[in-house]
């Protein structure tokens, strides 16, 4: 996959914060070279964060992020702008706090620090406006710099570069394959899938499988008997989409392992072994009680969709409780889920993991049950334990 292809939340996301005019939009079009952010001596200049994904060497593939300043409390408007400013932080690999060199840490600056810390997000502290007025830095993580001129550009972008944690060796499906072996990915086709392509895990599931030098075969629920059969080699594994999971489950022959795409992904992220302690709360819905349904990305809704329609629909089939039901999407997450017996999560493609390891640790910290959409739909079909085979350790959660 080239760089420029390379899906967002597989970027390093780099995110520029400060006050009003420190800066951060200049500094953060100095460092990428390209005017991506719209620079002004007008204060609020920014107000939404931007987001732009490119190259920036030595890291590669990044996304970077500019926030409106953080000292922006005068009004309501400019307090929802904070607000977004702050939400940043939950998907910040990197922070960069941009600081006035002519005035120096505040408390603003200050109070961005402690929740740097309490989140556990590496950050560079870059004194702006160098061209000024001289600044001497002590710490190992900071940098008088200068939008204007250019001065030590190159040497923050390498002080960036060293916050970057070397890379785990993750991998979606490969780690359970072999050279040669055979997999089966169904895709169903229908209203909501999209016309002309695959969807961002069917594509980077393949893409894993090419990497392993296995073999890969697509086919739709509706021709995977007829697949099975053609096939000379007994597959290694079938991967199938979450909707399709009761009728895949019955066509493949219990000696080939079967499992889903979002089971995949929950453990690609980090977070399966979570999905599943948490997807037995089903079990438990009340009459009246609340679940979130919360999905990474914005889509079109089509009439049958699988977070709005199926996934209610089941879950009132399998329970027989009268439950209600909210909806988030996008990067909208409610921080508050008390209110919630239990939240379902898409499979976070297009959330990076820091995002989605925040949270999971919101639902954690307060105690409310969250699982994903495979778990949760292979739990009602009465198949997780099948689904889970090629994770031994987690299946062993299951009663």
């Amino acid at each position: 996959m080239s760089l420029n292809n390379t899906p967002s939340a597989e970027r390093v996301h780099i995110a520029f914060f400060g006050q009003r005019n420190s800066g951060k939009s200049s500094l953060l079009n100095a460092v990428t070279d390209q005017n991506i952010a719209i620079v002004s001596d007008v204060l609020g200049t920014t107000t939404d964060p931007v987001f732009k994904a490119m190259e920036l060497l030595p890291l590669g593939p990044v996304m970077m992020i500019d926030t409106a300043g953080i000292d922006d409390t005068a009004t309501d408007l400019g307090n929802m702008r904070v607000q977004k400013t702050l939400r940043i932080l939950n998907k910040t690999d990197i922070a960069v706090l941009v600081v006035d060199g002519t005035k120096g840490l505040g408390e603003y600056e200050k109070n961005l620090l402690d929740k740097f810390h309490a989140k556990n997000v590496p950050y560079v502290i870059a004194y702006n406006k160098a061209d000024l007025q001289k600044n001497s830095v002590s710490a190992d993580n900071a940098i008088c710099v200068s939008a204007l001129t250019g001065e030590n550009i190159s040497a923050l972008k390498e002080l960036i570069a060293k916050q970057v944690k070397p890379e785990t060796d993750k991998h979606i499906v490969s780690h359970l394959l072999r050279k040669n072996d055979l997999v089966v990915l169904v895709v169903p086709i229908d209203s909501a899938a999209p016309k002309g392509r695959l969807i961002l895990p069917q594509q980077q599931t393949i893409r894993d499988i090419i990497d392993s030098e296995a073999v890969s075969v697509v086919t739709r629920d509706t021709t995977l008997k007829t697949t099975l059969s053609a096939l000379a080699q007994k597959p290694a594994m079938v991967i199938t989409d979450s909707q399709a999971f009761a009728k895949v489950s019955k066509d493949t022959p219990q000696e080939i392992t079967l499992t889903s795409f979002s089971i995949l992904f929950a453990n690609y992220k980090g977070n399966l072994k979570l999905a599943v302690q948490g997807v037995t709360a089903i079990d438990t819905l009340q009459d009246g009680d609340t679940v979130l349904i919360s999905e990474g990305c914005t889509h079109h809704r089509q009439c049958d969709d699988i977070g709005t329609v199926k996934l209610p629909r089941l879950l009132r089939k399998y329970t027989g409780k009268q439950l209600q039901f909210q909806w988030t999407s996008g990067t909208e997450f409610e921080e508050d889920l008390t209110k919630y017996q239990l939240v379902i999560h898409c499979g976070g493609c297009m959330l990076n993991e820091r995002e989605m390891q925040y949270r999971l640790k919101c639902a954690q910290d307060q105690t409310v049950p969250i699982t994903n959409y495979g778990t949760a739909i292979a739990y009602m079909n009465g198949i997780l334990k099948r689904s889970l085979a090629p994770f031994p350790d987690i299946q062993r959660i299951l009663p």
